[in-house]
């Protein structure tokens, strides 16, 4: 299977630069996968798709402020950094531009000091701050939100974004992007989706350095991704599991809550309690378990998240409800409109 077979042209100007100016007010394109029908909808109109039982599956990871700028004392060239995964220890696993080999000192904002202590490859550099007190607090103050590249930084308020860049329920510091379905939903929509006896319940997938990676092989299936951590907790596996066990539906909110569920999950769909990494790339050809509907957003050309919808929809099916979403004129990527694959 070719990466290329996943391309499609899309007009630069559908790529969304801001949020809807409700979190809620979005659209939504339905996908019906039995009856091949495509409804175009508004996201409030999502609890109409819903039903009592079902369990919707949200990722709680909270997004930090990632991305640091600084310098080398020793030269006064300028560095950026953008922390990937804490390691513990006051040691970070980060993407620095510039310069920078084993034993480099760094200083960011001003005033928080690192050294490289090891070159990862690809970028990738070990960053000791060593034992800083209240660093995670300086990490807040002096980083910026880590929004995807094709978001123009020029003339942008960090305060809307770190609030907007962000889901509602977000409580587990430690992802470098979020989990872009998510930022659909306002605590009066969840509110809605409780009350008509929708279970909803948290997973946790810390997104990773693979959000920014394009996929540089030819041939999809040599693709490698990068390992993620992921947790899944008593209560929600209990939810889900006593859910398949009776032929009711679990919809994973995003892909990241998707990846979480079949990497958790054994080949009945029953999920495990419990904590690790993951590396499961999802594309065509692949069987889900655990997961009977997804809502997503709507993704880049060649990438792994657009692998993993046409593994739920089928290849051909979504990239003909993609062309039908630019000719209906969707938003587009994190802070565009959704979709939902029934």
């Amino acid at each position: 299977m070719l990466v290329s077979e996943f391309d499609f042209e899309l007009p630069p100007e559908l790529i969304a630069q801001t949020p809807a100016p409700a979190r809620d007010g979005s659209r939504l394109m339905v996908l019906d996968r039995e009856t091949d029908v495509l409804a175009h909808r508004s996201f409030t109109d999502l609890p109409e798709y819903l039903r009592a039982g079902d369990v919707l599956v949200v990722n709680d990871t909270m997004v930090f402020p990632a991305r640091l700028e600084g310098m080398k004392p020793a030269t006064g060239g300028r560095m950026e950094a953008l922390l990937l995964r804490e390691l513990g220890g006051g040691r970070f696993e980060a993407l620095v531009r510039g310069k920078a080999p084993a034993g480099t000192a760094l200083i960011f904002g001003g005033r928080l000091p690192a050294t490289v202590a090891e070159d990862l490859g690809d970028g990738r550099k070990l960053l000791d701050f060593g034992d800083i007190p209240g660093l995670d607090e300086s990490i807040d103050e002096l980083g910026a939100m880590p929004l995807p590249p094709y978001i123009e930084p020029g003339g942008r308020d960090a305060s809307f974004d770190r609030e907007r860049y962000q889901t509602v329920y977000a409580s587990k510091r430690g992802a470098v992007a979020a989990p872009t379905a998510g930022l659909h939903f306002s605590e009066r929509l969840l509110g809605r989706i409780r009350g008509m006896g929708v279970i909803v319940v948290p997973v946790t997938l810390h997104v990773g350095i693979g959000t920014f990676l394009p996929v540089r092989e030819e041939v999809v299936e040599r693709h490698g991704m990068h390992e993620e951590f992921y947790e899944v907790g008593q209560e929600s596996t209990d939810a889900i599991n006593r859910a398949k066990s009776e032929g009711r539906r679990v919809i994973a909110v995003g892909t990241t809550s998707a990846r979480t569920l079949e990497s958790a999950s054994d080949g009945a769909g029953m999920v495990a309690a419990g904590s690790s990494g993951t590396s499961i790339f999802i594309y065509p050809g692949y069987r889900f378990k655990a997961v009977d509907a997804l809502v997503t957003n709507f993704h880049l050309p060649k990438s792994t998240l657009l692998m993993l919808v046409s593994a739920m929809a089928g290849r051909d099916r979504v990239l003909a409800a993609y062309a039908e979403a630019i000719r209906e004129r969707y938003r587009f990527f994190s802070y565009g409109d959704a979709m939902l694959i029934l």
